[in-house]
């Protein structure tokens, strides 16, 4: 059983029907005794870093995570899901993350030519620098769909796939039983597919 975390950030009902097309057996939810009796975990997110941290550190889904995490039960961030993986964020101030991977979340605009519009929407390919059995099934060069205009700066053993839009930005990270990816699977045709079933499959 995978469990989906609602935690009322972000529309989650495509993620989860991608996930049913895979065959998986998956469950969205907030119930706290439901997502320590999966098997894996995945956290969704769309919007403001300060907004959603702080709504997993006022419920108490932040700890429960790093403890489930901490057990040994694999993770998938996606979006903002894996920015909330990191010690911090500098979206719009400084806010504390769930310190699951080294590193910070910081502007796009920091790194990339003015010639590049923010947020980066739209579909770019990947590479990978580090092998990952997320990525297994998934050629490099494949295309996916980003939409963000914060990245992930992290030690480069971190990084298991990267993209590249007016300067090389981080597309996926992995820290042990723990996985992000920056673009949206569930928008990325049989590619995303493939990525999720990797996940619900691999690891």
């Amino acid at each position: 059983m995978i469990t989906i975390i609602d935690y009322g950030v972000g529309n989650i009902f495509s993620l989860y029907q991608s996930f049913k097309a895979i065959g998986a057996d998956v469950e969205l939810t907030g119930d706290f005794e439901k997502i320590k009796n999966s098997d894996k975990i995945v956290l969704p997110g769309v919007g403001a870093f300060g907004d959603a941290a702080k709504i997993l550190f006022d419920t108490g889904l932040a700890n429960l995570i790093k403890n489930e995490v901490n057990n040994g039960k694999p993770l998938l961030g996606i979006c903002l899901g894996m920015q909330l993986l990191f010690e911090k964020s500098y979206e719009y101030g400084e806010y504390e993350g769930l310190g699951l991977i080294k590193g910070s979340v910081k502007p796009i605009a920091d790194v990339i030519s003015s010639d590049f519009k923010i947020p980066h929407i739209g579909w770019n390919s990947l590479t990978y620098p580090n092998k990952s059995r997320l990525f297994e099934t998934t050629p490099e060069g494949s295309f996916v769909y980003f939409v963000h205009s914060f990245y992930a700066d992290t030690p480069e053993e971190n990084i298991i796939a990267m993209t590249e839009y007016g300067a090389p930005l981080t597309a996926a990270v992995a820290n042990e039983n723990i996985y992000g990816a920056q673009f949206h699977p569930e928008k990325s045709g049989d590619v995303g597919l493939g990525i999720l079933k990797a996940f619900y499959e691999r690891t």
